[in-house]
């Protein structure tokens, strides 16, 4: 069973990394790997030209360009830092994988799958250097007009080839729409399980981005400690406040509420 996450906007390179923390390369990274195509792409657009593409500030946009022009075909311990740690989003404040130890981290590294726009997948333990490259982007490529076309299946089969062990292979998909749908499903060999997190506001149960992102996180970060092996297993999560409600459910979408954040 793989767990897929999304990465985050933020970065942080400046926390430190524990002490003898291992670190792995990246599937689709090396000189005429996919993440270095779309990093050559990157350089020859100008300041502007990623400001326009990303919707991104001047700053930004320069801050991006000079990360793409020191971006090198194989992350090292010191232009990069392990995706869980490096990426600082919501998802990742859930995860917080900074206080799992030793062997729940390997058991993360065989399980959890973090989808991006330039590595394609990512275990929690690769090399991540600073980018930005949002799944969504509408980056013309020898493939097609966007990353969907230029990943086309590629994501999907590493996904096969990571499940083929499974006897009975199974996503469970905590991502958002916009990575997911790098996953080609008429390719994918999996059963495939969303969760969704709902929160009580104005006298109803609805999704709250914020609130869901975390909760995402922090799923993963659940099925992390207690070894998750099926689906099923997962209707236990319970961490902050959370609760499996079976009648909102459906087999392939598990729902998660509560009433008070």
């Amino acid at each position: 069973m793989l767990f897929l996450i999304s990465p985050a906007k933020s970065l942080d390179y400046d926390a430190p990394v524990p002490e003898a923390l291992p670190a792995t390369q990246p599937h689709f990274e090396g000189p005429r790997g996919p993440a270095a195509e779309l990093i050559k792409l990157l350089r020859q657009k100008s300041p502007q030209q990623i400001a326009e593409l990303m919707r991104l500030s001047d700053k930004l946009s320069a801050l991006n360009v000079a990360r793409y022009a020191a971006w090198a075909s194989k992350g090292t311990e010191k232009n990069a830092k392990q995706a869980a740690l490096a990426f600082n989003g919501d998802v990742y404040g859930g995860l917080d994988a900074r206080t799992l130890g030793a062997a729940q981290l390997a058991w993360a590294q065989d399980r959890v799958c973090i989808l991006s726009g330039l590595y394609g997948v990512l275990r929690p333990l690769d090399r991540l250097q600073p980018y930005r490259l949002e799944m969504g982007t509408q980056l013309a490529n020898r493939h097609g007009k966007d990353l969907y076309a230029f990943w086309g299946s590629r994501i999907a089969d590493h996904l096969n080839e990571r499940l083929a062990a499974d006897r009975t292979p199974v996503v469970i998909n905590l991502a958002s729409q916009e990575y997911f749908r790098s996953v080609d499903r008429k390719v994918l060999k999996a059963r495939v399980i969303e969760c969704v997190f709902e929160e009580w506001k104005n006298g109803k149960y609805k999704v709250i981005s914020f609130f869901a992102k975390r909760a995402r996180g922090l799923m993963a970060r659940w099925a992390v400690l207690h070894k998750a092996a099926t689906p099923r297993v997962l209707e236990k999560f319970d961490l902050e406040g959370y609760a499996f409600d079976a009648k909102a459910s459906l087999p392939e979408r598990l729902v998660f509420r509560r009433k008070a954040a």
